[in-house]
């Protein structure tokens, strides 16, 4: 049940059990000390290169004509990706499960320890903070700088953007990113263990590399990408909100018009996130053409930058007390039990 977490018992640990719910906080820690695993070792990696190798397999060319189109079927390409995603899930889920059941047969210290450092290529806070920091200092040498090193963190086209929409940028990117890379993966590793963040992380970076509408390097995703794009949905709609939530704590309430303001973007789940720290820094942020957030606030300054980094920092620390201490609720359940 749970892969483990509400089965465990004494029998198979010393009375140090309660160790295992320090995981979440040793994850956080190796995250600052060690930064990112390299590329060979890193499991997000493996998942991004399978998902491009199948993916170019599975979307068809953009320049394909309608008649070519119709007959490979619409729905028949929807179909196998769909298929292709869920077998691409198990494999992943079914080998972080037998890596945890492996991890919790040795000794409750070295289990914390293993699964801390196992937790931590999935997720990543220290290297999305010093990325929006390292924006805001090439953006003090200039607009361009400021461009070039956002161009680094975001998928957009930044050659438009002034000062103030580099920013914008930046700040959003690190509320929306602050969900994928951090609370999610911790909330669903509280909830299914090692599993259930690779599951959320293969999930995520599918939609990344997947869930687009239309025409992306040189392939039509409109329908190839569908699943991966509703699954990350589902996958992130509770962490969202809940990230939302851990942004607004400070000022004590839930902010007034969140909802409002969360359903002006695209994304179901990733307005959240950023309209509460546009809410909670006081600033305006947007993506021309598209939404805006906050609308009658002032733009971000370079402060704010400084001030949103901050509130991600409060953000990753009451997250993973959280988890560390559902953890601790899921080991004295199973004692008990």
């Amino acid at each position: 049940m749970l892969f483990g977490w509400f089965s465990l018992s004494p029998s198979g640990f010393d009375d140090a059990l309660w160790l295992l719910a320090a995981a979440p906080a040793l994850a956080l820690v190796a995250d600052r000390a060690l930064g990112e695993p390299p590329a060979r070792w890193h499991p997000v990696v493996w998942m991004g290169r399978a998902l491009a190798w199948a993916g170019a397999r599975l979307a068809p060319p953009a320049g394909q004509s309608q008649a070519a189109a119709a007959a490979d079927g619409e729905r028949r390409i929807f179909r196998i990706a769909a298929l292709v995603w869920c077998v691409m899930a198990a494999l992943v889920v079914v080998l972080a499960a037998a890596l945890q059941c492996w991890i919790l047969t040795q000794p409750a210290w070295l289990a914390a320890l293993a699964l801390g450092l196992f937790l931590k290529p999935l997720l990543a806070w220290a290297m999305l903070h010093d990325e929006v920091l390292a924006v805001e200092r090439a953006l003090a040498h200039s607009v361009l700088d400021g461009r070039a090193r956002l161009a680094r963190l975001v998928s957009r086209d930044v050659r438009a953007l002034d000062a103030s929409g580099v920013r914008e940028s930046a700040i959003e990117s690190l509320a929306e990113n602050l969900n994928d890379s951090l609370v999610a993966p911790l909330l669903w590793f509280a909830l299914l263990g090692l599993p259930g963040a690779a599951l959320f992380r293969f999930a995520n970076t599918a939609d990344a590399m997947w869930g687009y509408r239309g025409e992306r390097g040189g392939r039509d995703w409109t329908w190839a990408g569908r699943w991966a794009a509703r699954a990350d949905d589902a996958l992130a709609w509770l962490p969202a909100r809940v990230t939302a939530l851990l942004i607004a704590l400070p000022g004590g309430r839930w902010p007034r018009g969140l909802r409002a303001q969360a359903r002006l973007t695209p994304s179901p789940n990733g307005g959240w996130p950023m309209a509460a720290m546009a809410l909670a820094l006081g600033v305006r942020l947007g993506k021309s053409g598209a939404y805006t957030l906050n609308t009658t606030a002032r733009p971000p300054e370079a402060a704010d930058t400084l001030r949103a980094c901050a509130v991600g920092s409060r953000v990753a620390l009451a997250a993973t007390l959280l988890a560390c201490a559902a953890l601790l609720g899921w080991l004295a359940l199973g004692m008990a039990g």
